[in-house]
């Protein structure tokens, strides 16, 4: 096989905490799908941590992990986001946003000081995270007369492919999962079926 359908991402939220000279930085990990969500994220914990003097985080999305966004909020260039991006790259996680929350202690940490500080705080939080390992899927809809709804459904059974959607009107319709490595596969096996369309949608 030449490329890895697998990646790894955490199943739930978790913490972490690291202390430096009065500073205490708190960790949350997140597992987020879209930056829609990862927003979500970081304006409930922002509402949750009000007088928190930052809330720095990275965000790494996609199965490819080419996706990133990161914020220092107000912190040196370089000295929250990125440590925490880097963590998360370190760790080989993708879909996750950590969110690093600042209660200033009174006692400046220097450049090295705060890369330290974000960096140990996410390792912190993705020490005691669960690790999930999950497939890369392309959803696919096909459309079929309702006389074909046998052979559809049993390539669906045989290949153990999860339904998202599905329509058994006049038109009939679904949209499944497929991993990609049985993409090839399961498209020649569709594709022999009467008079059936198929559509790539989307890759999760």
């Amino acid at each position: 096989m030449l490329f890895d359908d697998t990646y790894k991402t955490i199943a739930k939220p978790a913490e972490g905490v690291f202390r430096d000279k009065g500073s205490k930085f708190i960790a949350y990990a997140f597992p987020a799908g879209t930056e829609e969500e990862a927003k979500v994220f970081v304006a409930n914990v922002r509402s949750a941590h009000p007088k928190a003097r930052h809330h720095c985080w990275a965000l790494r999305l996609g199965p490819d992990k080419t996706s990133f966004r990161i914020n220092d909020d107000g912190e040196p260039s370089g000295t929250a986001g990125r440590p925490i991006l880097n963590t998360l790259l370190s760790a080989g996680l993708t879909n996750v946003i950590v969110i690093v929350v600042r209660y200033f202690g009174g006692t400046l940490l220097g450049v090295p000081g705060l890369i330290n500080a974000y960096k140990t705080a996410t390792s912190e939080a993705l020490k005691v995270a669960e690790v999930a390992e999950k497939t890369i899927n392309d959803i696919y809809r096909f459309n079929f007369d309702y006389l074909q709804m046998n052979d559809v459904m049993r390539i669906i059974k045989e290949e153990n492919l999860h339904i998202r959607k599905q329509d058994y009107d006049n038109d009939c319709s679904v949209e499944v999962e497929i991993r990609k490595k049985q993409l090839n596969t399961v498209l020649e096996r569709f594709s022999k079926v009467d008079g059936l369309r198929q559509r790539y949608l989307y890759t999760v």
